[in-house]
């Protein structure tokens, strides 16, 4: 049998952390393939709503990547990003999905090796904690609508 690969998503700031994820691949950093990223125009724009929403379309672990503290180019997105993913954690515990599944990290962009490395090391949390509750759920949807 296969050894599980979580799927991530990873939502970076279009400044800092989508930036450090550029130069990941750009010198050839490797990281687990499994991430998807979504680009924003700042971390503070990410919405519960959304973090829900990946994990209920079958995501195991969801990323949110923003600027260094202090250093938001929105002044404070990333504090409010670090606030909401807080706050998100305890409803998912609410709800029995196991708040390790949600990060928050803060990186500039010249961090492409610190990317890579939370990548990797967020996937192998994923892998002990297995595929998300929602997972299988999420697949009937998928077979049905």
């Amino acid at each position: 049998m296969p050894e599980f690969e979580p799927r991530i998503l990873a939502f970076c700031c279009h400044y800092c952390a989508y930036a450090a994820a550029d130069l990941a691949g750009t010198v050839r950093i490797q990281y687990p393939p499994n991430v998807r990223i979504l680009r924003v125009p700042c971390s503070g724009k990410v919405d519960p709503l959304h973090v829900m929403q990946a994990f209920e379309s079958g995501v195991d672990g969801v990323l949110v990547a923003g600027c260094l503290e202090g250093g938001c180019h929105f002044q404070e997105g990333n504090l409010r990003a670090r606030r909401r993913v807080e706050n998100t954690c305890g409803v998912l515990d609410e709800v029995g999905i196991e708040p390790e599944r949600l990060r928050m990290v803060n990186l500039s962009s010249a961090m492409g090796r610190d990317f890579a490395s939370i990548v990797k090391q967020f996937t192998e949390e994923l892998r002990k904690l297995g595929p998300s509750p929602l997972k299988n759920g999420a697949r009937h949807r998928e077979k049905i609508g």
